[in-house]
């Protein structure tokens, strides 16, 4: 029997979100499902994290990941916070892993003279019909809640 008790114990201390990536091109592309242009806004969370699976091949599938903040969803200023180097998730289901602290952000933005707030996951592949599924994790936010993981359904 299935338990009545609604509880949130993970999902009230993480945002994760799930996208379909389809580029339409080999150059590195923003998460073309995510957010705003890709980004999402990392104001009041301490980490992020995304993990990136290839799921439709053409080609030889994701050949890099990266995380990348900028000062708005435009991209002004985009700086590379984690870069994957080349990989070879090659078959469906291989997936790739990176993550970041708000504070390894902040040290970037500081550096560069920048306000970066806004992360978002770009992704290369190696065929322009290649795609991938995406899941972006935002975690430790500054003021916990039920709510901030919930199901999407279009």
């Amino acid at each position: 029997m299935a338990s009545a008790i609604t509880t949130e114990k993970l999902f009230s201390k993480m945002k994760v979100e799930m996208f379909d990536h389809d580029p339409g091109a080999t150059t590195a592309t923003l998460c073309t499902g995510a957010g705003t242009n890709g980004y999402v806004d990392l104001k009041d969370y301490g980490n992020f994290a995304v993990l990136a699976m290839s799921s439709t091949l053409t080609g030889a599938g994701i050949t890099k990941l990266e995380i990348v903040a900028a000062d708005d969803t435009s991209g002004t200023n985009l700086t590379v916070i984690k870069d994957s180097g080349t990989v070879a998730a090659d078959a469906v289901g291989d997936y790739v892993v990176e993550e970041c602290t708000a504070e390894e952000i902040a040290q970037l933005s500081a550096a560069g003279g920048y306000s970066l707030r806004y992360v978002g996951a770009r992704l290369t592949v190696a065929n322009s019909a290649d795609e991938a599924v995406v899941t972006y994790i935002r975690a430790m936010p500054r003021f916990p809640q039920t709510g901030l993981t919930a199901d999407t359904i279009a």
